[in-house]
């Protein structure tokens, strides 16, 4: 047995689910511009390398403190089947049947957050997911905590070397796909790494230390619907 990970955003799906989400809690009001223009300032810094992409994560956990998760669960699934679900990419589905029949668990590791990340692992037949979770408190309200580790760059290789390790499996029998140059550490201890769709810096990376660089297409349509449904009335858990 071995096991095959998978990134989510531009890997599974042919666009960044992060980004879909903020345009869409903007036109539901659940989002302020304000909340939005901040979301964007952090990764901005993030590339401009004042701050990490784990600290960003953490701060953007952070501003759930207090309100309640049964909400966003409930918009991330309305989301999932209205957004994400039509960006499958088709060769995306080859490859995890390949390495069904091969006996292989198939593992989501993505740094989407477990409300959509586990609607993505039902829909594909997935083993297990690591992803980022957050902590939800007795009486159902977010603490502003994640749960374990922050699952992004270095942190997904955390996830993955403990996941392997309780499931009795060498990372080198071990595949990872992933359009990412963020995923690199675990790219590089995987057995199998492939760049699916990479970003300018993967393709690079990849091409000098011979690694696979693949193309599974983009859905019909590129997979965004023409002319999105009426959004659903659903409570706010924005101030």
């Amino acid at each position: 047995m071995a096991v095959a990970f998978f990134d989510l955003d531009k890997t599974l799906i042919a666009a960044n689910s992060g980004s879909l989400w903020i345009r869409r809690e903007l036109e539901l009001g659940h989002m302020s511009r304000l909340q939005a223009l901040r979301a964007s300032l952090w990764i901005a810094r993030y590339h401009l390398g004042f701050v990490s992409m784990q600290d960003a994560v953490a701060r953007a956990i952070s501003m759930l403190a207090g309100t309640p998760a049964q909400p966003l669960q409930a918009r991330t699934a309305v989301f999932y089947e209205e957004r994400v679900r039509p960006l499958y990419r088709p060769g995306a589905w080859a490859v995890l049947d390949e390495h069904r029949r091969a006996g292989d668990r198939l593992v989501l590791l993505t740094a989407s957050t477990g409300y959509l990340s586990e609607l993505v692992a039902r829909e594909l037949r997935l083993d297990a997911v690591l992803c980022n979770r957050f902590e939800v408190d007795d009486n159902g309200l977010h603490t502003g905590r994640a749960l374990g580790t922050i699952c992004f760059g270095e942190g997904k290789r955390v996830c993955a070397e403990a996941y392997v390790r309780e499931a009795g499996v060498d990372l080198s029998a071990c595949a990872f796909y992933t359009d990412s140059y963020s995923d690199l550490p675990v790219m590089e201890v995987v057995g199998r790494p492939v760049a699916v769709h990479p970003d300018h810096r993967l393709r690079s990376h990849a091409r000098k230390r011979g690694w696979p660089v693949v193309d599974w297409g983009v859905p019909p349509g590129g997979g965004v619907p023409a002319v999105p449904p009426a959004p659903p009335v659903v409570p706010s858990t924005g101030p």
